[in-house]
């Protein structure tokens, strides 16, 4: 049942009181909620007076009384109103008071606060005395109309407890103890009202703040030292606690982490927090972190405490090799050496330690049928490229192929690159003739006739340089004329052509001899003889060159080479002959020396002989060797014939000793032996 603390309210209200003046009631309390609980205000008559109710923050209504007619203290002076409160139960229960309202003569000028609404933080600790605020209102009236008294006007709630009002000068202290974890926020109505009655109301909104006087603890329960760089978002790195005494917000903790990182700290439960990883991370960029993960309560003043974790991002293999540039071009002059260098390619591998070790491959390809690799090989730690062999760039202009940088990782990855080697030409090449050709046997000859003018093209010598560019860029010159005053040649085109009239006086055989050159650095020079025949007819340039002496240098060349073989035939026939007589004459130096020698016979008995009759030691075949000193001319030797002249040589090999015994046997019966 809806009750109120006082059964009457008496007010004394100026006849001069405006139209719409507020006049607030006591609110009325009801024990019930809810439906049950007070619902609504009623006052009772309302020919002067209506009801008007407002909100407050704590879910009650102010109830104020409004002036809607001119008092007329001369037709009413006293009124009585009947304030009724109900509730929504059933039965519906109601509580009255009464209004007594006095009617003042002449003060219509009520007080008026200077904002309706006034706020106070204060601290929980804050001690009793403390001035909270200080409220203002004016009256225009004068004397004791215009005097404003103040009161608290809360009866419900430890307003009149905690807080007081001077009436005088509106200053609100505090004379109670305040307890943030009882009452975060007061609101005090205060009233000021003048000596004729009129009053006027506002409310001053008071926060309690708590006090901040702990820090939060931070304790890390679990630690990973090191992650991979290819770790999915959300992966755990710590799990930390924290801790914080205090109470309300200076008890409620965020953490944080500082600076741009690609890691978030979350909640997973009270008190409880995890370090994850928020994005992809790549060592690359960032091999290493000092994650600095800050608590701090919500407190006016926030206390705050700190832990850096250190955390290494181990390397994966998840960069290949890049080479410097997309397309590797390189030059090299022709006719180099095997295994030049030629270059180098260079390819950078992002990751660490064996990850980034490049190994450089020459791809298989072929050139023109060729395999590249014995054109070029490529350095594997290096990337140097070498010449295999000698490039000619008469047959091989330009030539490309691929190279691989492999790392180390595994799997590895790699990557390709094109390079392509431009051969540069060398003026190694001469000129080559092709009109007129050069025969070693016959005579070719230009036929001019001698009614020739001047400008008349005898013929064109033409000749090609396999070389390129300027190397191969051909001048004509004349370098011997019979009549350098008759022909003239074009210096780019090999025009030979007469610069005079041809006369009679000309002589018919002319010879020219054309250099051709290029124009290289050193140059190279190829030389042409053109036989010219000034004459009118055919026959005419046959009897003159039927004695035209063939080439003067191929006909030296012949003569040297036969006399050169002449010489060496007469040297080898002088050599024999010599030889032969100087052994002749050794020969029969030995002759005569073994004639006056004086050594002793020794006979010689041949390993194998046969008896000619079988009957004994006679007769026998004897083989001597003679030795003589040099008086040995003087004696005599003499050998034994054999009885029997058909003798029977049983052994092949005897058949040489016999004959020499009867060769030795024939010279020394012969007069003339010089061993006589």
């Amino acid at each position: 049942m809806p009750t109120f603390k006082k059964e009457e309210m008496r007010f004394r209200i100026s006849e001069s009181a405006v139209t719409g003046a507020k006049f607030v009631l006591e609110r009325a309390m009801d024990l019930d909620v809810g439906v049950n609980g007070l619902q609504s205000y009623s006052l009772e008559p309302t020919d002067n007076f209506i009801l008007k109710l407002h909100n407050q923050l704590d879910g009650s209504k102010k109830v104020e009384m409004l002036l809607q007619k001119h008092l007329d203290r001369e037709t009413e002076d006293h009124i009585t109103l009947t304030l009724t409160a109900r509730d929504g139960g059933e039965p519906q229960l109601s509580g009255t008071m009464r209004v007594e309202i006095s009617v003042l003569d002449a003060n219509d000028n009520a007080p008026v606060f200077t904002q309706e609404t006034y706020k106070v933080t204060v601290m929980e600790t804050a001690p009793r005395g403390t001035i909270l605020s200080i409220v203002s209102a004016i009256d225009a009236d004068e004397g004791s109309n215009g005097k404003v008294v103040y009161s608290i006007t809360n009866t419900l709630d430890d307003v009149p407890n905690l807080f007081q009002i001077v009436e005088e000068s509106g200053v609100v202290s505090l004379i109670g103890n305040l307890d943030y974890e009882k009452t975060q926020r007061y609101e005090i109505h205060v009233q000021a009202s003048d000596d004729g009655g009129l009053t006027d109301s506002c409310k001053i909104i008071v926060e309690v703040t708590d006090t901040n006087d702990n820090e939060p603890s931070i304790n890390i329960m679990s630690k990973t030292k090191s992650v991979t760089e290819n770790s999915k978002a959300g992966t755990v790195i710590t799990i930390i606690n924290v801790q914080d005494s205090d109470s309300g917000d200076n008890g409620n903790v965020d953490c944080s982490i500082e600076g741009n990182m690609p890691f978030l700290i979350k909640a997973t439960s009270k008190k409880f927090y995890s370090l994850v990883t928020d994005s992809d991370l790549d060592r690359e960029l960032a091999s290493d972190y000092n994650i600095t993960v800050t608590c701090s309560d919500k407190g006016v003043q926030p206390l705050s405490s700190s832990v850096t974790i250190a955390l290494e991002i181990s390397d994966v293999n998840d960069n290949p090799p890049v080479f410097e540039r997309s397309l590797y071009e390189a030059y090299i002059l022709e006719n180099n050496t095997p295994g030049f260098s030629i270059f180098t390619v260079k390819a950078a591998d992002a990751d660490w330690n064996q990850n980034a070790r490049v190994s450089y491959i020459l791809e298989d390809s072929s050139i023109n049928g060729v395999p590249v690799s014995s054109y070029v090989s490529v350095s594997a730690d290096s990337g140097v490229i070498h010449a295999v062999r000698s490039f000619d760039y008469e047959q091989i202009k330009d030539f490309q192929f691929r190279i691989k940088a492999q790392d180390g990782g595994s799997p590895p990855l790699s990557s390709n690159v094109t390079v392509k080697i431009l051969i540069q030409d060398q003026n190694d090449n001469p000129p080559q003739v092709l009109y007129p050709v050069q025969t070693g046997g016959s005579m070719v000859a230009e036929m001019v006739p001698r009614s020739a003018d001047v400008g008349y093209l005898v013929t064109k010598v033409v000749a090609v340089d396999v070389d390129s560019g300027q190397n191969a860029w051909l001048s004509y010159k004349l370098q011997k004329a019979t009549d350098r005053a008759l022909f003239e040649v074009g210096l780019q085109n090999g025009e030979i052509r007469t610069i005079r009239q041809v006369t009679d006086k000309d002589a018919v055989k002319q010879r020219l001899t054309v250099i051709v050159e290029d124009n290289g650095q050193p140059s190279r020079s190829a030389t042409v003889i053109v036989n010219v025949a000034v004459a009118d007819s055919f026959p005419e340039v046959m009897s003159e060159f039927t004695d035209f002496p063939q080439d003067k240098e191929y006909n030296d060349n012949l003569t040297f080479y036969l006399v050169l073989a002449l010489a060496v035939v007469s040297f080898l026939f002088i050599t024999c002959l010599v030889v032969i007589i100087s052994v002749k004459i050794y020969r029969w130096r030995q002759s005569r020396i073994l004639y006056h020698s004086n050594l002793p016979v020794i006979p010689y008995y041949p390993p194998r002989y046969s008896d000619t009759l079988g009957t004994g030691t006679l007769p026998h075949v004897y083989n001597y060797e003679v030795c003589r000193t040099t008086d040995s001319r003087k004696s005599d030797s003499k050998f034994g014939r054999a009885d029997n002249q058909n003798m029977l040589i049983m052994d092949p090999s005897s058949t040489g000793t016999m004959q020499r015994m009867q060769s030795q046997k024939s010279i020394l019966d012969e007069p003339d032996s010089p061993l006589e």
